[in-house]
């Protein structure tokens, strides 16, 4: 069984804006998936989120396109009503990320894949930036 990995906002702009330093370890994170090692989920909160900022940057056509492309890679999971109350009523200091958070929890992710590792205080999951969590794979494939 592959690991369910689930990858947040900034995972995802990472590697369609290839941002640097962040780019090469998010992109790897990207092919094991499409090798078949691994499943990665995000939200539709996250697409849309994505899509509102990569239009400022690509434009309109470039960034439906990119996002088909990430589509083949990545299963959508639902935000629902015990999330949002969760993370109504959670600690986190962001919203989003809480959302996230529960979500995740929810649909059984072993790991969630996100730069902001210190805004998750709660850890019923693992946490990791896609450096860590690549060279984890790496390590216990040695």
């Amino acid at each position: 069984m592959t690991k369910k990995i689930f990858v947040d906002s900034d995972i995802v702009l990472d590697v369609l804006c290839k941002r640097d330093p962040y780019y090469e370890y998010a992109a790897k994170v990207f092919s094991l998936a499409d090798m078949k090692k691994l499943t990665v989920y995000t939200t539709s909160l996250v697409v849309a989120n994505v899509y509102y900022i990569l239009r400022k940057v690509i434009g309109i056509e470039k960034s439906k396109e990119a996002l088909r492309k990430l589509r083949l890679l990545v299963k959508i999971i639902s935000v629902e009503e015990r999330e949002v109350d969760l993370a109504l009523n959670s600690s986190f200091s962001d919203f989003e990320d809480a959302l996230q958070y529960y979500t995740a929890v929810k649909h059984g992710m072993e790991t969630l894949l996100t730069r902001n590792i210190k805004d998750y205080k709660e850890r019923d999951l693992i946490i990791q930036t896609p450096e860590q969590f690549i060279k984890g794979i790496t390590s216990a494939a040695t």
